[in-house]
């Protein structure tokens, strides 16, 4: 038996009035997900817990099968394991994205999805400058890793803000908190002040000139001790993979135990090669019992509360979950589709309301449900899970 879960990032949305009162589930083409929904059973899935923030380390944790509330440490130190980092005892990772700001104000939390390459030479100028604080490692596009040489008990209770929650906001509004502590006084400090030190660089002067936004700026949080979770996929001796552009799910799933794989990514996040992403999905199937495929794009989309390019790419998930159904043909397995957290237009961010999800085995039942969205979903036979329950459910198909 073979068993894939798809995550589509952010695809849970509310009703829109752009739309006739639907939401982009509803509205888009996605066949592949209805045949799932038509032909297995569905669901509403609370993937984040109460007080806790809806953000997809804490909805993915679950997913896997973790209770957040016991293992969530911060979502620094899950990228970390994402990037290879192994970090000691009493260091603390936080998350760093290159942004875009201006006059003070934080206008793009990702820097017009600066690539990779650029954001490296940026990320080499501050390690460079900032070594007595601590260590700059470069991740992906806008993702990068900031570990810090100096914790003690003082501050592991310190307060961050992600740059996604305060776009049009001012920076010095939402700096790391307490800020009357020396050593958080010196990270806000460096991250007031990386704008001096980036907005003249080189990669930033050739950005402007191609009327491209510039990465002027460091925002770290998301900070978090190491985090260990007990291989889960060891219970049910099973081998597993996951296949993911951020560093956030596969360090997930290398702390869950699992392999990780990802697939080229262009220079504009809108052009992930799905025909790809499928290929190497159905080539990982062959070796391993267990495969999660995440994809972002309909995330991104949210965040910049675009409804038709968020409708387009909940079908490009829709593409990509066909290929993987017609991969597995002749076959027995075990297919899931649902968000890891809701991802409104009108909020622009992340919510913490159950997510809607699917699952079909060719050794399962079906229910009345025959098409995939947040309402079908409410009339499903599986009911209302825990995050954490979902994976019990899943594998046992």
């Amino acid at each position: 038996m073979k068993h894939v879960i798809v995550i589509g990032d952010g695809m849970a949305d509310y009703p829109l009035e752009e739309i006739n009162g639907k939401t982009p589930l509803q509205v888009a083409e996605k066949p592949n997900m209805d045949w799932i929904a038509s032909r297995g059973e569905s669901g509403l899935l609370r993937t984040v817990p109460k007080g806790m923030q809806a953000s997809s380390d804490v909805a993915i944790m679950s997913i896997l099968g973790y209770n957040p509330t016991k293992f969530h440490t911060g979502r620094g130190p899950i990228e970390a394991a994402g990037m290879g980092i192994e970090l000691e005892e009493d260091e603390m990772a936080f998350r760093c994205n290159l942004i875009s700001q201006k006059e003070g104000v934080m206008r793009d939390y990702s820097a017009g999805h600066i690539t990779t390459e650029e954001a490296e030479k940026l990320i080499e100028t501050m390690d460079k400058k900032y070594r007595d604080l601590g260590n700059f490692y470069v991740g992906t596009e806008y993702r990068h890793l900031f570990v810090t040489k100096h914790l003690n008990d003082e501050i592991n209770n310190i307060q961050t803000r992600p740059p996604h929650d305060m776009i049009n906001e001012r920076l010095k509004d939402n700096i790391i908190e307490p800020k009357d502590h020396k050593y958080v006084q010196a990270l806000n400090e460096m991250i007031l002040k990386s704008t001096n030190i980036l907005s003249n660089h080189p990669v930033n002067l050739r950005r402007k000139k191609e009327t491209k936004r510039p990465a002027n700026g460091v925002w770290i949080w998301g900070q978090g001790k190491k985090t260990t979770l007990e291989p889960k996929f060891d219970e049910y001796g099973i081998s597993g993979a996951v296949i993911s552009e951020v560093p956030l799910v596969k360090g997930l799933g290398v702390l869950a135990g699992l392999n990780k794989f990802e697939t080229y990514q262009d220079t504009k996040f809108s052009n992930l090669n799905y025909e790809e992403k499928a290929k190497l999905g159905l080539a990982k199937i062959k070796d391993y019992d267990f495969l999660i495929i995440h994809d972002e794009l309909p995330d991104e989309k949210s965040h910049a509360g675009d409804i038709e390019k968020k409708i387009d790419a909940i079908e490009k998930v829709d593409y990509l979950v066909g290929k993987i159904i017609q991969g597995l043909r002749g076959k027995k397995f075990t297919i899931s589709i649902l968000p890891d957290h809701p991802t409104p237009i009108e909020v622009k961010n992340h919510t913490a309301e159950p997510v809607p999800f699917s699952i079909y085995s060719t050794e399962g039942r079906r229910d009345k449900v025959e098409e995939f969205d947040e309402y079908s979903a409410r009339r499903g036979s599986m009911g209302k899970l825990k995050g954490n329950e979902f994976i019990n459910k899943f594998l046992s198909l």
